[in-house]
């Protein structure tokens, strides 16, 4: 199945969506910058951004706009622990996004070493036995603009992550229906999305069979309640819970059972980390082997005290935000208002699954004078994070303690 198979989304109903504003924001036109509304400052040196509204969302930050690469504002994670679908962060990797896509003719396309090659409509997944869970995507480069020294690439702030409730089809159940044949080595997923220009690789990426056929990882055609917004993938996109956000391929209508290891741009080339325990280099050094980057590490945030803010001393403050893992779960945070040399426990909101934010809060007093907060979370197996940044050359996979610094007068 070919990319020009799928045709529209009702354009009346996307132009409504679009606030009448047209489909020249999503396309990445000079329009864009006329439409922002507001800026946003990320705490990192060249740090303005403009905040601008494209359809179903609401302003959300610009980091680039050919293709949309949009950044949830910090404070969004402040309220539920589910990031609401128009603040949930975007990332496409090519500009040619489809702006209309028709639910009634769209069709994802299941073949390559299988029995019966499969065609399946949204109609057709929803006569499959759902399942549901809680999980947070995030982008690989969450946290880039902090990067010292300075690497390539977009300069995200902490915001591109979000939490949502997943609502879809186990991939699993999709592929025992086609029947995956004996030497299958990979799944290779593509969507809508392609490249404007011949000689740009398009974006496709795979997962190694047993993984693909683990029972989670989904084939979503709801979010939090809703149908997805189409720039998080309308009408379906892979979910792969614990796993950084390119392989959660969107607007997905291409599945193919492999008897290979995927050899693209976007898996040999593209997304991959230092092959050591620490995905990590010094800093100037060449990193000799690598490997696909895949599961994310330990995080946790504050996400109700502003880094710089003015507090009160001597009264106690409640300090509060969200933790995660790649799929471990949250054991326990810690809170620290001495530079790291103590830790107190925090206490932990309700456990929504081992995939979501955990939200945590605790009450502390600070005398007078310049301090510091730091939160450091542990997972069930006993993974945390490290207090001095660690380094690679992409800006990957970013789990420091945070430290946020406040005044107490």
């Amino acid at each position: 199945m070919g990319k020009s198979r799928t045709t529209g989304l009702p354009r009346r109903d996307f132009l409504r969506a679009a606030g009448g504003l047209g489909i020249g924001v999503l396309l990445g036109t000079r329009h864009a910058a006329v439409l922002a509304d507001d800026h946003y400052t990320l705490p990192v040196a060249n740090g303005e951004r403009p905040l601008v509204r494209y359809p179903q969302k609401r302003s959300l930050i610009v980091q680039t706009s050919r293709p949309p690469q949009l950044e949830t504002p910090f404070e969004v994670f402040d309220g539920d622990v589910l990031t609401p679908n128009d603040a949930f962060f975007v990332r496409y990797h090519l500009a040619g996004v489809p702006t209309e896509i028709d639910p009634e003719a769209f069709r994802i396309s299941v073949g390559g070493k299988v029995d019966t090659p499969l065609t399946l409509s949204l109609a057709d997944l929803r006569k499959l036995e759902p399942i549901e869970y809680v999980a947070v995507n995030q982008c690989s480069g969450n946290g880039r603009a902090f990067s010292a020294p300075r690497v390539a690439g977009g300069q995200l702030g902490n915001g591109a992550m979000g939490n949502a409730k997943w609502r879809g089809v186990a991939l699993k159940t999709v592929l025992d229906l086609a029947g995956v044949q004996a030497g299958a080595r990979q799944v290779r997923f593509d969507g809508l999305d392609g490249p404007v220009l011949p000689a740009t690789p398009d974006f496709a990426k795979a997962l190694d069979v047993d993984h693909a056929a683990d029972g989670e990882v989904m084939l979503a055609y709801s979010m939090n309640g809703a149908d997805l917004p189409l720039l998080n993938g309308y009408p379906v996109r892979l979910v792969v819970p614990g796993y950084f956000g390119t392989y959660w391929v969107k607007h997905l209508n291409e599945i193919t059972v492999l008897d290979a290891v995927l050899d693209n741009f976007w898996m040999s080339t593209a997304y991959r980390i230092p092959d050591n325990p620490c995905a990590c280099v010094p800093p100037g050094t060449t990193v000799k082997k690598t490997v696909p980057i895949s599961r994310f590490p330990v995080r946790s945030f504050i996400t109700n005290v502003k880094d710089g803010a003015t507090v009160k001393s001597g009264r106690p403050m409640l300090v509060r935000g969200i933790a995660f893992d790649g799929g471990y779960g949250i054991r326990e945070v810690s809170l620290s208002t001495d530079r790291g040399q103590s830790w107190r426990q925090t206490t932990l909101a309700a456990d929504l699954g081992k995939y979501s934010f955990r939200q945590w809060q605790t009450t502390v007093s600070l005398a007078r004078g310049a301090r510091t907060l730091q939160v450091r979370a542990i997972n069930t197996i006993g993974q945390s994070q490290p207090l001095e940044t660690l380094w690679n050359p992409a800006g990957y996979m970013r789990n420091v303690v945070e430290t946020t610094h406040v005044v107490a007068a």
